[in-house]
Formats: structure tokens, C-alpha cells, sequence
């Protein structure tokens, strides 16, 4: 009878359990394996043959066949490799208690001499294992602490083959191997989970408006296009944004920290995302470097619970421009090809910088050279749809002398976080989640940002000299409730409503 044994493949950021029956039989000695593996679960045949001699097993010379069902589902990764060679193993009767496996999604892959390597997605696969009533997962001992994020689950690190063994016939138990794996990863090199403290807002002279921006875009999850003058200080403040973020919920983290995994990005050093992930691609990046791609995760992506910044836009390519369009009003992104179909999800504060001309200044700088001409070209990247999803629009100048010889020390980041984290924690009370007011639905919007007579006036005003659509609207909307929550007031004021139309195109 063929040996049924459990592990998990991916689709995108999903995950999906994977049964692997293993069948030994008479006939010509060969090792097949079907259900639509990648070239990495075909190469396995050959680890596995060389891993059963250097571990002391003789390889069965017979007719070996291994499934991996559901077989209609394209699967890829080595961490197959465990499964497969205890399912051949369990056929050659080298194990008996092969009832006890059943009970775990197994991920690993081996070395010629017996190892268990790390694998991509660990933490992920004993998500899988809770929510599907696995009793747990065995992992390599180097997945561990990804994997104990999770509770409630039993989770086995494994550093050898001859380890699993031994906890199969008895002879350690998972306490034992938890607390080598604890051992061993403490030993190895740690980086330091706390942002550089050299990196300050106070590093960056002047530039009140955009500071003021930053701040509200931090409380409330705004997106922010800023536009200005060469060292105006547009990277400076991008770079620093995030010393003003609250710290990481644990809820963040292991959402971040799946996406990491899956992506093979989490190191020995860092098996787990603490801070928010900081993402700036270079404006060479292509679509899919940027949204991703059936088989990889994009940027937008990456930048979950974190920031994504898109320095110096006007010189990306137009149409990958486009491609964030969607994703940053839906909050995810579907990826569909043939016989595929993939979503990743895309939640974080997007801030993107540029240069008003090409030459750099605005068209009123002595400076700028450029015709209307070019610059109509130049801005015509970032103009409509795409500017309608910022929700807040910063022009940037550069600083006058009295401002860059000024040595007064402007206010620092812990004193803006302390605003934010308050904010925030008004914004948690109000929606009994974590929900920040960019996420508010056309229900909560008319619920929490009524405004007075005299505010709707001032809008009507505005949609007609500003020709604001429906989504700028609710754009003002929600940045004037997050003002709101800066000034701890209940209601919409009149000023909250103007300051948030000072962050418009005009």
C-alpha cells in the first residue's frame, strides 16, 4: 500500500496542503515523482538517493513512485525533500510508528549527509497546520523561531535526519528539541531589533508644512506625494518616517513576517520582521518588481505594515506607474495569468517624491530651463488618477539662508510618535480594530466625519474651484477626521476641514 504523508505548498502568499503518497513496487529500479513539481522537486530524487546511503540506509531497488496530490496544482520548493524520504523510508519498513507523522505537516530540505536545511515559508505552513487541525509541524531547527510566533501549535525542529528518528521511536522528546533549537539560534548573530537612533526628524531644517504632512499621514495611514526642489529634503523626511510609526503590532508582525518568509527574504540574523519594512525601489524597477508576479512577491507587498517610497517618480516608466493605481485603492492586489490566479495584499503608506520639472525647480525658479513643453511631458506621469489616490499634496521649496544657518533644534521624532501612537489608539477605540481612518468605508465615513453648515459650504466651494471627484471627497474627508484625532477633538472643526484642503493640488 502507498504511504500517505502531509506537507504544504504555495499559491502566491497562500498556502495549501500538499499529500504526499509514496508507493514502492516490482519492476525496473526508478524514482519518479509526479503532480506537477518545479525543477527543484525534481532534482530531490538525487539528494534523497545520496542522503539514504550517508545516513546508513540502503536505497529500495525497486519501482519507487512519489505523488504529490493535489496533482492538478503546479508546486515548487525543496522543503519536499523530508517528507518524500520518510515516506520511502516508512516503506522499507524503517518506520514503525508512522501514524505519529500523520499527525504533522512535514517541511525540509535535506543535505547529502543528512542535514535539514531552512525552508521558505515556515511560518506560513504552521498557520496552515492550526487552521486545518494539524497537531503541528516538523521544521528545521533553523525555521524555529519564525515558526513559534504561532501559538498553539506543536512545532518539532529537526537538525538531522537521525533526530527525527529518535523522536519517532522515543528516544527525545519535543522539549528536548525545542530547546536546542533555542540553543542554536541563540548563538548565532543577532541584529539590533531597534531603529538607528542617529536618524531623526530633527536632522531635516525647516519644512514645517511637510513635517505637519508626515504626521497626519502617520496617524491615519495617509498616502503623500511630495513635490519640490532639489535638497528641498524629500528623501531625508521619507527616510526618517518611520521613526514616527508606532511600533509593530504583534498581529503586524506576523503578517510581515509571513510575507518575508514565503519570499526567502528572513535571515538567521533577522528570522523575524520587528520593525516596518522601509522599501524604495530604483525607478529602473519593472511592473512586476513592483506589484509582483505569479511566482514572486512585489514591492507594494513587501512594504507591508511599512512604507513603500517612490523617489524621483517622474522618471518611472508610465504604465508601471499605472499598475499601483488599483492596488492602492483596493488594498490588494490579484495577479492572473492561464491557469493561475494569485492575491497578495498591499497595506501600507505609500509616499512618493519628484521633482516638479525636469530640470529640477519649479516653472517660477530662475532656474528652470524647461519649456511648457517638457514640463507638461514630465508631469503628465504623476497627474490625474494616480495623484487622486495621495491623500495629501506637499510642495516643497528650497530653504532660505537664515533657515539652513538656523541651529535651533526643531522637534524630534519621539515627541511626533507620542501624537501618532495617541492618535491611533482614538482611531482602535473608535472602529474596536486596528482599522485607521484611510480604510473607512462610505458606511463609517458618513458615521464619523459629519461636518457642520458651515464646513459643507466651504466643501461645496471647494469642489468647484478644486473640481474634486467623489474620491478626493472622501479623501478630505478622512484626512480631516485624522486631524481631528491629532487635536483629540470629537467632531469635525471647520479648521481640520481647511487644513486638509491646504494638502490638495491646486
Amino acid at each position: 500500500m502507498a504511504i500517505s504523508l502531509f506537507s504544504c505548498s504555495y499559491m502566491g502568499v497562500d498556502t495549501y496542503v500538499v499529500e504526499v503518497e509514496v508507493d514502492l513496487s516490482r519492476g525496473l529500479p526508478v524514482f519518479n515523482i509526479v503532480g506537477m513539481g518545479d525543477q527543484a522537486i525534481s532534482e530531490s530524487k538525487e539528494r534523497i538517493r545520496s542522503c539514504f546511503k550517508n545516513v546508513g540506509f540502503e536505497f529500495p531497488v525497486r519501482r519507487v513512485l512519489v505523488n504529490l496530490s493535489p496533482a492538478n496544482i503546479r508546486k515548487k520548493g525543496s522543503h519536499f525533500d523530508l517528507s518524500i524520504f520518510l515516506g520511502i523510508l516508512a516503506n522499507t519498513g524503517h518506520i514503525s510508528n508512522i501514524d505519529i507523522l500523520k499527525k504533522y505537516l512535514i517541511l525540509g530540505e535535506i543535505s547529502l549527509n543528512g542535514k535539514i536545511k531552512s525552508i521558505n515559508g515556515a511560518i506560513n505552513a504552521t498557520i496552515l497546520a492550526k487552521e486545518t487541525d494539524f497537531t503541528g509541524v516538523v521544521v528545521p531547527m533553523e525555521n524555529y523561531n519564525e515558526a513559534k510566533l504561532i501559538s498553539g501549535v506543536e512545532i518539532i525542529p529537526v537538525d538531522e535526519i537521525t533526530e527525527l528518528l529518535d523522536f519517532l521511536d522515543g528516544k527525545i522528546d519535543i522539549k528536548t528539541l525545542c530547546k536546542k533549537a533555542v540553543e542554536m539560534n541563540a548563538s548565532k548573530s543577532e541584529k539590533d531589533k531597534n531603529l538607528d537612533e542617529t536618524v531623526d526628524f530633527s536632522d531635516v531644517k525647516g519644512q514645517l508644512l511637510a513635517k505637519r504632512a508626515l504626521e497626519i499621514a502617520a496617524a491615519g495611514g495617509h498616502n503623500v506625494f511630495l513635490i519640490g526642489d532639489p535638497g528641498s529634503g524629500k528623501s531625508m523626511l521619507a527616510k526618517r518616517f518611520n521613526t514616527i510609526l508606532p511600533d509593530m503590532t504583534e498581529e503586524e508582525i506576523i503578517e510581515t513576517t509571513k510575507i518575508y518568509s514565503i519570499s526567502g527574504m528572513l535571515s538567521q540574523s533577522e528570522p523575524i520582521i520587528h520593525n516596518r519594512p522601509f522599501r524604495a525601489p530604483h525607478y529602473s524597477a519593472t511592473q512586476v518588481a513592483l506589484v509582483g508576479g505569479a511566482n514572486r512577491v512585489g514591492e507594494i507587498t513587501l512594504a507591508l505594515n511599512g512604507i513603500l517610497f517612490l523617489d524621483e517618480i517622474g522618471e518611472f516608466e508610465g504604465k508601471t506607474l499605472e499598475t499601483l493605481r488599483q492596488p492602492l485603492e483596493d488594498g490588494k492586489i490579484v495577479i492572473s495569468r492561464a491557469n493561475l490566479s494569485v492575491t497578495y495584499p498591499v497595506k501600507n503608506i505609500t509616499i512618493t517624491a519628484s521633482n516638479p520639472t525636469p530640470s529640477g525647480y519649479f516653472p517660477d525658479n530662475p532656474l528652470c530651463n524647461d519649456s511648457l513643453k517638457e514640463i507638461k511631458r514630465y508631469q503628465k506621469k504623476f497627474s490625474g488618477p494616480l495623484l487622486d489616490r495621495m491623500d495629501l499634496y506637499v510642495e516643497m521649496h528650497q530653504l532660505k539662508k537664515d533657515e539652513i544657518f538656523d541651529e535651533s533644534l526643531s522637534e524630534k521624532s519621539k515627541e511626533i510618535q507620542k501624537r501618532v501612537i495617541k492618535a491611533r489608539e482614538v482611531q482602535k477605540q473608535r472602529f474596536n480594530s486596528n482599522t485607521l481612518n484611510r480604510d473607512m468605508n462610505k458606511k463609517q465615513l458618513n458615521k464619523y466625519c459629519k461636518i457642520d453648515e458651515e464646513s459643507e459650504e466651504i466643501m461645496k466651494s471647494a469642489i468647484d474651484n478644486l473640481k474634486l471627484s467623489v474620491r478626493m471627497f472622501d479623501k478630505i474627508l478622512k484626512v480631516s477626521r485624522t486631524i481631528a484625532d491629532l487635536d483629540g477633538e470629537e467632531n469635525i472643526k471647520k479648521e481640520h476641514l481647511l487644513e486638509a484642503l491646504n494638502y490638495r493640488r491646486k
